[in-house]
């Protein structure tokens, strides 16, 4: 039986130059599949808002909510390590606030690691949560929590000032103490100089192939939106049409009669 990952396993796939492959996940059946295929990391996105709940943005995921997934995608897999995403306003009150609400992650839903929005400004807290014991992984960039004061989504880093800020933050998030950071909507040559310049892993998501790893959203790699489809995904898979085409027939076959047949039915 293959063993858990956790952050030291993690920095040794770092070490020795393997790229680290993360998904998100939200449920136990999906969270199941990619770990048995083999997947590294799962995390538990707050973009279960709008994968799984129907929200616009997601900001109106609660902390309850996180939890809940959070913990069914602990209980569906073995290997791949967890990271749960926490929601707005969970960790930006105060460090104190941060710490019991990240410690629930551990605690209740039996996460292995959390993930908080920022840089610089949120570096204090990534401290108090690691010299605490809780391993964190950073995030900036695009950052969804910021969606409304950004105004939108954008590629964050063309412009010197911006990509110098940028460079800022990420160390600031390994000075913190995270184990590896997500760099979402950067330029690729601004990532590839992040990633040479940090010592923790560099987790891209339309940020390059030069990081030290790449995330995706599960629904967006499976195709199981057929509306939207971000220019840094790759669609391995077509799901949505053949759940569609499944439906289909099954609403067709208990129309015509057809279903439920003998091998269905107990006499």
């Amino acid at each position: 039986m293959k063993k858990s990952i956790g952050v030291r396993e993690i920095r040794r796939l770092y070490r020795d130059g393997e790229k680290i492959t993360a998904a998100t996940a939200y449920d136990a059946a999906m969270a199941r599949l990619a770990d048995e295929a083999g997947i590294d990391m799962l995390l538990v996105g707050d973009s279960l808002g709008m994968t799984m709940l129907g929200y616009k943005t997601t900001l109106p995921v609660t902390l309850r909510q996180s939890l809940h997934h959070t913990a069914a995608v602990v209980r569906g897999s073995k290997r791949a390590m967890v990271v749960g995403d926490m929601p707005f306003l969970t960790y930006q009150v105060s460090p104190e606030r941060a710490l019991l609400n990240a410690g629930r992650y551990l605690q209740e839903a039996g996460a292995a690691a959390v993930k908080l929005e920022g840089g610089e400004r949120i570096a204090e807290t990534i401290a108090r949560l690691v010299n605490s014991g809780i391993p964190v992984l950073g995030h900036i960039g695009i950052l969804p929590q910021s969606v409304l004061a950004e105004g939108g989504y954008r590629i964050h880093g063309r412009s010197d000032e911006e990509a110098a800020s940028l460079l800022l933050d990420a160390r600031a998030v390994e000075q913190a103490g995270a184990f590896a950071v997500v760099l979402e909507g950067l330029p690729r040559k601004l990532s590839a100089r992040i990633t040479e310049t940090l010592t923790i892993p560099t987790i891209g998501i339309g940020a390059g192939p030069e990081c030290s790893g790449q995330i995706q959203v599960m629904h967006d790699l499976l195709g199981l939106f057929k509306d939207f489809v971000p220019k840094h995904c790759k669609r391995y898979a077509d799901l949505g049409q053949a759940a569609r085409d499944a439906f289909q027939k099954y609403r067709n076959e208990v129309r015509e009669g057809v279903f439920p047949g003998p091998e269905q039915t107990v006499e």
